[in-house]
């Protein structure tokens, strides 16, 4: 059954779309190369103010702060564990060659089992 990280990232001020998509586009392959099998990352486009929760006040956004919503699927949750201990082995991580734009500190991150696909 497949298995899904979910995460809102903070991507920080003065950071358009096409930069945060070079960063992405560099991290994307090392998460296929350890079994993902589709990374999607979504830059905020129609992300309202709530009036008691939000996407910017859960990752507490600051001024000129965009949301970046992503997935990554897995073909469950054991390629998922073994990729991710991988992934944090790999040196390609430290060192993309591309800035990393985000504040990991304040990014919300957890896995999912896929309960509907349709």
């Amino acid at each position: 059954m497949t298995y899904v990280d979910g995460l809102v990232i903070p991507v920080r001020a003065g950071t358009d779309s096409a930069g945060y998509a070079r960063f992405a586009e560099a991290i994307a392959p090392i998460f296929r190369d350890h079994g993902a099998t589709r990374v999607v990352e979504g830059w905020a486009d129609d992300v309202p103010d709530g009036k008691q929760t939000d996407f910017r006040r859960a990752i507490q956004a600051g001024d000129g702060e965009t949301v970046v919503f992503s997935w990554i699927e897995w073909p469950n949750k054991a390629t998922r564990d073994m990729g991710m201990a991988k992934m944090r082995a790999d040196p390609r991580m430290v060192s993309t060659g591309v800035e990393m734009p985000i504040d990991g500190a304040r990014m919300i991150f957890g896995g999912f089992q896929v309960v509907l696909d349709c």
